[in-house]
């Protein structure tokens, strides 16, 4: 009997997940494990395996269709093994009065059944390839099995629409003309988180005025307490403090201080938040993902250090929830450990503020008539002009600021 493949449930608040695309076409055979498809909802993205080894024997939901969790994508079973028509109940039914007209028009006697339109056999991954180039696919001539459209044919399609190679000659050439050099490319289709992203990022900036502000911060004492205490908060707490931990705890307090950062702007309003529920971003091969660290004005330093390394490494592994990305009140992202100082990170809609965290470097600074070497670490702050001016915003920046000088009244 066929094996019914379905979309997963990401979370238990998923309502419809996408096909990002299918690795197998139907004939094609998979082992037990083996990814056959991406799927995605929401910004979760994870590879579907096939439950048992066989043949894929019909695709249900073609990539780009969205459907509810449970739903069968897929059948695998034996070749020419029937399915059971009482399984497939999510395909897509055609009306019953377009039925009856296809079926007039097959047994009407005046009509030949080659005035009705063929089906083109075309590969999926070879369709996406022939859509994205704006390549007509009848006009396409395909060498797999049963005259299918492979990827190598539509690539070779491509190669002579951009004259890179000449096309086979069938009749002869009685005008001369002059093909323009064109730089090849390859073309990567956006989806599945990708797309999430970019759409999430281009609305953010097109509903929202985005300020960026920066300051520099001097992390000398903080990297001398960090240190101190190192073999302590290890042998107590079997934990190890970043510089990210301290960041973190300094912005949950100074959000505090300024509750007008820690706010929404939505439906015309500004939602002032009473609890800090604190986003960190995590990059991922495949995109970023932000997972929400809620009521963070309840968790002492420790804690907080704790649930930050647990939520990023469940991202990573892909084993973060829907619920666990969303309700956030305000982010933190960080690329200092790529060897970043500044850069301008964009709102996490409907949030008010996100902060970019550089790379710490040292320099020399004066204090006093003093020049002496001091870790400089740069902060970026993005706030939206919607919701409050650059004045308190620096006030905000500059809270953050003197919680991570002055690190020992985060302790107390």
């Amino acid at each position: 009997m066929a094996v019914e493949v379905v979309m997963p449930k990401l979370g238990m608040a998923m309502k419809e997940g996408t096909v990002s695309i299918w690795n197998k076409e139907v004939g094609d055979t998979v082992g037990k494990g083996e990814p056959i498809a991406s799927v995605n909802s929401e910004k979760i993205e994870i590879d579907v395996e096939s439950p048992s080894e066989g043949t894929v024997l019909k695709i249900t939901v073609p990539e780009g269709e969205g459907v509810p969790p449970g739903t069968v994508i897929c059948y695998i079973g034996t070749p020419g093994e029937k399915i059971d028509a009482t399984a497939v109940k999510d395909e897509i039914k055609v009306p019953v009065k377009e039925k009856e007209e296809v079926s007039k028009q097959l047994t009407e006697p005046s009509v030949s059944p080659k005035t009705l339109p063929e089906r083109v056999k075309i590969s999926p991954v070879a369709k996406k390839m022939a859509e994205a180039a704006k390549l007509d696919i009848e006009k396409i001539t395909g060498t797999g099995p049963g005259g299918r459209i492979t990827k190598e044919d539509v690539q070779e399609a491509i190669k002579i629409s951009r004259g890179l190679i000449n096309p086979p000659k069938s009749e002869p050439e009685n005008t001369t003309t002059q093909v323009q050099p064109i730089i090849e490319s390859k073309q990567v289709p956006v989806s599945g988180i990708r797309k999430v992203i970019a759409e999430r990022m281009y609305n953010s900036l097109q509903n929202s005025a985005q300020l960026t502000m920066n300051m520099k911060v001097d992390v000398t004492d903080l990297i001398t307490l960090q240190k101190q205490t190192a073999e302590t908060v290890q042998s107590r707490y079997q934990n190890k403090l970043t510089m990210t931990d301290f960041i973190a705890r300094a912005v949950v307090l100074s959000l505090q201080d300024h509750e007008q950062m820690n706010s929404a702007y939505l439906d015309g309003k500004i939602h002032q938040f009473t609890s800090v529920h604190l986003g960190m971003a995590v990059a991922l091969e495949k995109g970023l993902v932000v997972p929400v660290i809620r009521t963070a004005d309840k968790f002492t330093l420790v804690e907080l250090s704790r649930t930050i390394k647990d939520l990023a490494g469940r991202a990573r592994q892909g084993q973060i929830s829907n619920e666990e990305m969303q309700g956030s009140t305000f982010t933190i992202s960080n690329l200092g450990t790529y060897g970043i100082d500044h850069f301008t990170p964009i709102l996490n809609s409907p949030e008010t503020g996100i902060l970019g965290v550089g790379a710490v470097n040292d320099m020399p600074v004066y204090r006093g008539e003093k020049l002496e070497r001091r870790s400089i670490l740069p902060l970026s702050l993005t706030f939206d002009h919607r919701v409050l001016d650059g004045a308190p915003a620096a006030a905000f920046l500059q809270t953050v600021k003197q919680y991570l000088e002055e690190p020992i009244t985060m302790l107390i």
